[in-house]
């Protein structure tokens, strides 16, 4: 009997060497090149393809090229989902150290339902807790097992930690024993199990993270589950309780369960539930916990209105794109859930649980973007404190960069004044350390993991730019001395910086190739991943676009963003890595999209929003998984088989990060663009997806922070009136220079005039006006017409 269709399950898709539909999701161009040429092209022939779409790259577009990254290295081979409250810091903070012994622990729910805090096997997972299995029917098969029986896991109002998760298995109708002589033809639909877990928020139980789980039929009236917890014997069951040899409580059971065989195991009929507690670290026997559907229901509620109220702190987006909604939510959720001891960590549950400067960075000034000051002002401590030999030139700019946007937006001037010993020490290092030939600094290793060294591009380039911001700011800040030095020292190194440049580019490609190796030697890397320094050229050469160490406006600027697009450094808008010479155990083409953030925002700077939601689209449909958003450093292109990809070592929160700083610049940019170290250019709704303003829709900014302060907008779309409506907030603490605010309506239609109250705003070619003369709150009527 086929599987009724209120489950989603995937089904075997065709080959990728042609496109693929996928249910309701709109098929892309038959001319698209498969795969095999899509890899081997110079170019982003499937992101470029997007581009030439209707209004541009969507979702829709991108999701049905691939299956979605889903298997990881480990034996449960399935992604983990990370169960765990939000992350802690401790009072006093507790100093910085690599590997915390006496970190918050963090549970994990294998995607496919199999199981909770299941073991990796291999020396990339840190294995915590008991592993738990889950299975069904009489018979007692793994939950999950069978992958056209399971479907995508899904998230309580589309991003809370609460997922969910079903599997289809029939139980048999009178196998045996009184079995009639006439049977009923009618047919029985198979029992459709329903998973769903969630972590407590409550502080009694945060310590041991402890995971409530609960099991129901969506379908059937003829369940079975059983429960293994692999944990040494013996094991004790006795008033509900679980126990281990040391008399600590493995998990707290509700009514429904019996020891049986060695296992819980509970019986489900249509209207029954069966809920069970499991702490990732195992309670005191003396803890006070039970277990029962009110009391899951209680936790559940809790956990909610706790997720609920973190989440609400930040600024709320609304487009008319729910899943967008859902993703910068959970996206933001995720990267709570790797703060541990104060450290806003790489991962969680593997090898990257740990911090990382620039990574870390990258995803400290996401959630600032959001509007998380006081927990940014307490993660940037201990970036500072961080250090790894061989790279200290190149993580001083972060941890300069850091305090300076913290203290651009919030305007904690204390902060300059409690951090001084710290920051001091970093931008000295940039102030006394040009000992290196032609006036640059000595060599530093090539990146993390290259430890060849050379005088590095990443590291001359942001020196310059954190010398030139810092000189601005303090002078800003009223301490001249300090800025005219540091402003001095910047101005004289950029030509300097400038010059090396000149001296290794190559201009045998076009455009001309910029090597990280300013001291000569690195090879042009065409096509980019033939080689492995050439894969990490690609991965790193975006810190030297963040720097904008080349004069805005000039043709130089374009060079490195247009290289990685024209010799094979994009695809579906993500940063590649890989190549057939370096392989790795997740497949040689890769893409790792945590690296493109400083590609895109780039992109946005310069006015090219339409690359930008290449960039989006493709994270969102190739670079996380699918409704739980979940990414990792990297995954691969070529699909391990019908259903999916590898990835390695997720979560991530630089990949959640990327995604953050993504939207948030589509929407709201604070830039300074004169480049003179102070931000003074607000820009509204420059990137938006032009289908968001489709004729009776509507999106929403509130409380987005910039450095100026503040700023809401509120546009309705009504196209038929010939109208587009928007409400801004302007900012109140600080009028920035220069404000304008973009209407990109669809397709087919330009904006034609423009008036706020009185006062006429003149709109250019792209749906752009400016509001710098305006103050408060304004309501601006855009005349809109059809081409």
């Amino acid at each position: 009997m086929p599987i009724p269709p209120c489950l989603r399950f995937l089904r075997p898709r065709p080959l990728w060497g042609a496109v693929m539909l996928a249910g309701t999701l709109a098929a892309a161009p038959a001319a698209l090149p498969p795969l095999e040429e899509a890899l081997a092209a110079a170019r982003d022939v499937w992101g470029e393809a997007a581009l030439a779409q209707p209004n541009g790259a969507s979702y829709e577009f991108f999701a049905p090229l691939l299956p979605p990254p889903r298997y990881v290295h480990a034996d449960f081979r399935h992604y983990p989902i990370i169960l765990c409250p939000p992350g802690d810091f401790p009072v006093p903070p507790v100093p910085f150290v690599r590997r915390d012994p006496a970190a918050q622990p963090k549970a994990r729910l294998i995607s496919d339902g199999s199981g909770l805090n299941l073991r990796g096997g291999s020396r990339s997972w840190n294995d915590v807790g008991a592993p738990v299995r889950f299975r069904v029917g009489p018979d007692e098969f793994l939950f999950g097992a069978l992958r056209d029986r399971v479907t995508e896991p899904e998230l309580a109002e589309g991003w809370l930690p609460i997922p969910e998760i079903r599997y289809a298995h029939r139980s048999p109708v009178q196998s045996e024993g009184m079995v009639p002589l006439v049977t009923s033809r009618s047919p029985i639909p198979p029992e459709i199990y329903r998973l769903e877990a969630f972590a407590s928020t409550a502080p009694e139980f945060a310590a041991n993270c402890v995971v409530f789980v609960k099991f129901n039929l969506a379908q059937g009236a003829n369940g079975f589950l059983s429960v293994e917890i692999d944990s040494p014997p013996p094991l004790r069951f006795e008033a509900s309780r679980l126990t281990d040899a040391q008399g600590r409580v493995l998990a707290v059971f509700d009514a429904a369960w019996k020891w049986e065989r060695g296992r819980m195991v509970a019986r489900l009929r249509a209207d029954s539930a069966a809920t069970f507690a499991v702490p990732t670290v195992p309670l005191a026997g003396d803890t006070a916990l039970s277990v029962s559907p009110a009391v899951y229901a209680r936790q559940r509620a809790a956990c909610v209105a706790t997720w609920q109220s973190l989440i609400g702190r930040a600024a709320q987006v609304e487009v008319p794109e729910p899943r967008i909604n859902h993703a910068w939510r959970n996206a933001l959720v995720q990267n709570f859930q790797m703060i541990n001891r104060g450290q806003l960590r790489y991962s969680a549950g593997n090898q990257y649980d740990q911090l990382y400067s620039a990574e870390g960075s990258d995803a400290a000034m996401a959630l600032l973007a959001w509007g998380y000051a006081p927990e940014v002002r307490r993660l940037i401590e201990p970036l500072f404190d961080y250090t790894r030999p061989g790279l200290e030139l190149h993580q001083a700019s972060f941890k300069l960069n850091n305090l300076l946007r913290y203290v651009w937006q919030t305007r904690d001037i204390a902060a300059i004044a409690q951090l001084r010993p710290r920051w001091e020490k970093e931008i000295e290092r940039f102030l006394q350390g040009r000992t290196g030939p032609h006036g640059l600094f000595p060599k530093e290793q090539y990146c993390g993991d290259i430890h060849t060294p050379v005088q590095s591009l990443n590291v001359n380039a942001k020196a310059w730019r954190a010398m030139h911001d810092w000189g601005a700011f303090l002078t800003e800040l009223g301490d001249a001395a300090a800025g005219r030095r540091y402003a001095a020292a910047a101005t004289e190194f950029r030509p300097v910086v400038l010059q090396a440049i000149e001296r290794v580019a190559s201009r045998t490609t076009t455009p001309p190739f910029v090597p990280i190796a300013l001291d000569g030697g690195e090879p042009v890397h065409s096509p980019i991943l033939q080689s492995r320094i050439g894969s990490y050229w690609n991965i790193i050469i975006g810190y030297s676009i963040g720097s904008r160490i080349f004069p805005a406006g000039s043709e130089q600027e374009n060079w490195i963003p247009r290289y990685q697009e024209r010799h094979g450094g994009i695809f579906l808008g993500m940063v590649r890595s890989g190549g057939a010479v370096f392989n790795f155990w997740t497949g040689p083409e890769r893409v790792n999209p945590l690296y493109g953030t400083r590609y895109t925002l780039d992109a946005l700077r310069r006015d090219d929003p339409e690359r930008a939601l290449v960039s989006l689209y493709g994270t969102l449909a190739q670079g996380l998984t699918r409704n739980t958003f979940v990414g990792g450093e990297g995954c691969t292109l070529r699909p391990v088989d019908a259903e999916g990809r590898f990835f390695y070592c997720p979560p991530n929160s630089a990949a959640s990060a990327h995604v953050l700083s993504i939207l948030r610049h589509l929407l709201v940019q604070d830039w300074d663009l004169d480049d003179d170290g102070r931000p003074e250019t607000l820009r509204l709704l420059f990137g938006t997806s032009r289908r968001w303003l489709d004729d009776g829709q509507s999106l929403k900014v509130e409380r987005a922070p910039t450095v100026f302060g503040e700023v809401s907008i509120q546009i309705q779309s009504r196209l038929a009136e010939g109208e587009v409506v928007a409400e801004v907030d302007l900012p109140a603490r600080q009028p920035p220079a220069r404000t304008q605010l973009r209407i990109r309506v669809p397709e087919g239609w330009r904006v034609t005039a423009a008036r706020a109250g009185d006062t006429v705003l003149p709109p250019d070619e792209r749906g752009t006006v400016d509001l710098t003369t305006l103050r408060g709150r304004q309501k601006i009527r855009f005349q809109v017409a059809r081409q």
